[in-house]
């Protein structure tokens, strides 16, 4: 069965995640700054819901949550723990309820961190912030229930194999529960399929497996083969990343997104799999629906 999975946000449906700026806090008192973080993460833990009541009623298995679910909750000058928030417990507690909504209902909820994570940086200051940014979302998968958090290999350094040894250094960095729920991803441009299979065996990281990427950054691997060897990565479904080119295969910059998916971009070899495939199109719902809709039609 083919899973679609919804990522982040809402093109026509009146359900909004909130945000804040490091600027703006960065002008209140701490103790207003932290009375407004903590009714905006109130607020995103009940448009989570919403989001998965959405997911739910509309046949997508799969939410991806925002990075900034608890806005700047890794900021090197307005961050802050939960214990800080005056109604932290209460945030906790909607969380909660949500992935009980999920777990209730069998939808997958999973993250992307930022471009900013970088375990493999060159730069210790990003490493330590790449690890913070993945521990706190491993907090917020936990309440919720979340499997997946998922990473780009990083930057190749002018040479890639050392720059993969490094990015498995750091993952003995992290914690049960952010390792646990780790995955990397090929992108389009560095690190292929190829690249990282090897990395993903010997260090136990399922291959979230881009077939737009591959597509861009071929690696000689046929989309089947590619598509067998990332599911032998994985102990538990495996999830994918699907999206169209907005100029066309033919275009200048094929790695740019479309609003909608091409249905003659969805692998015939996905179709009998039991699969989570994220839609990574510019519509947002609308794609996952009208993907949907040709799926069942085809």
């Amino acid at each position: 069965m083919i899973r679609l999975g919804l990522c982040c946000t809402f093109r026509d449906e009146p359900i909004k995640f909130r945000v804040a700026t490091a600027a703006s806090l960065g002008k209140l008192p701490r103790p207003e700054a932290l009375t407004k973080l903590s009714a905006l993460g109130m607020a995103n833990a009940d448009a989570l819901l919403a989001a998965l009541r959405f997911c739910h009623a509309n046949g997508i298995g799969c939410f991806r949550v925002n990075s900034q679910i608890l806005p700047l909750r890794t900021h090197p000058t307005v961050g802050y723990s939960m214990d800080e928030l005056p109604s932290g417990a209460e945030v906790v507690r909607r969380f909660e309820e949500a992935g009980a909504f999920a777990r209730e209902h069998g939808l997958r909820t999973c993250f992307h961190p930022d471009q900013f994570v970088v375990l493999n940086s060159r730069r210790p200051d990003v490493v330590e912030a790449s690890i913070r940014e993945l521990e706190y979302q491993a907090e917020v998968a936990e309440w919720i229930g979340a499997d997946v958090i998922n990473v780009h290999g990083g930057g190749a350094f002018g040479d890639k194999k050392a720059s993969l040894d490094e990015f498995a250094r750091a993952l003995d960095r992290l914690s049960p529960g952010a390792r646990g729920r780790l995955t990397v991803e090929n992108d389009d441009r560095t690190y292929a399929p190829a690249d990282l299979l090897p990395i993903c065996h010997s260090a136990g990281i399922p291959l979230v497996y881009d077939a737009h990427h591959h597509r861009c950054n071929p690696d000689g691997l046929t989309v089947e083969e590619a598509t067998g060897r990332a599911i032998a990565t994985w102990d538990r479904e495996p999830l994918f990343h699907l999206s169209s080119p907005i100029e066309g295969w033919d275009g200048p910059r094929p790695e740019r997104h479309h609003d909608f998916i091409d249905l003659g971009d969805f692998p015939d070899c996905w179709r009998a799999l039991d699969l989570t495939v994220e839609v990574e199109a510019k519509a947002k719902e609308a794609a996952v629906l009208r993907l949907k809709e040709a799926l069942l039609r085809r």
